[in-house]
């Protein structure tokens, strides 16, 4: 770019920033007559820079930030920039993630949003796959998240399968009808409800 020529870019930017308010006025009206005027000051994503919102740890903004990029994403123009903003991120999420700011869930579901963000605005196009591959492919549950969910499950079954046990003997139930029970109202196996009621029937 030539000297003294202006980042029109730089100055479309400014220009719709002027153009947008810098707070919110809300009033409550309360039954009594009352009213109590709220202002707020809005958040303008297009002056944030990606340095500002790892800096500030404004993490939830990123698929935002992102998103500013929709336009050349769908119609298939040069994502350049929003793969290097894309590998910014990850590299610094990871970073932090190393340096224990970031929990390894954390790390997990801001990755998730931001490729749930990719995958809305792609909408299955040419670019989809290379901009969701650079946070790491699609978000697959862990085997410690997994072993949690089926201890969860496991749990609960266990809970529902002691109380028809307990319910069918104050009921005076004999084995049969509780193993039947068993398996109609917590969907046992005939093996796993028998070995529920030796568990439980004593």
């Amino acid at each position: 770019m030539p000297k003294n020529t202006p980042d029109y870019d730089n100055v479309f930017k400014t220009m719709k920033c002027k153009h947008k308010p810098k707070t919110t006025s809300i009033t409550f009206s309360f039954p009594d007559g009352q009213t109590v005027d709220y202002n707020a000051d809005n958040i303008i994503l297009e002056t944030f820079t990606k340095e500002y919102i790892v800096k500030k740890r404004l993490f939830p903004y990123i698929p935002f930030y992102i998103a500013r990029y929709e336009k050349d994403i769908v119609s298939g123009c040069n994502i350049d920039h929003a793969v290097s903003d894309l590998v910014f991120f990850r590299d610094e999420m990871i970073r932090l993630h190393q340096e224990n700011e970031l929990t390894d869930s954390e790390l997990i579901d801001l990755m998730g949003f931001v490729n749930t963000i990719i995958t809305h605005i792609t909408n299955g196009n040419q670019h989809e796959e290379r901009l969701v591959n650079i946070m790491g492919g699609t978000v697959i549950e862990t085997e410690s998240e997994k072993l949690i969910q089926l201890g969860i499950s496991q749990g609960i079954s266990q809970g529902r399968a002691q109380i028809i046990v307990e319910i069918g003997r104050e009921d005076g139930l004999d084995n049969d009808a509780i193993l039947k029970r068993l398996q109609e109202k917590a969907g046992l196996s005939f093996e796993n409800a028998l070995a529920f009621l030796k568990q439980y029937g004593q």
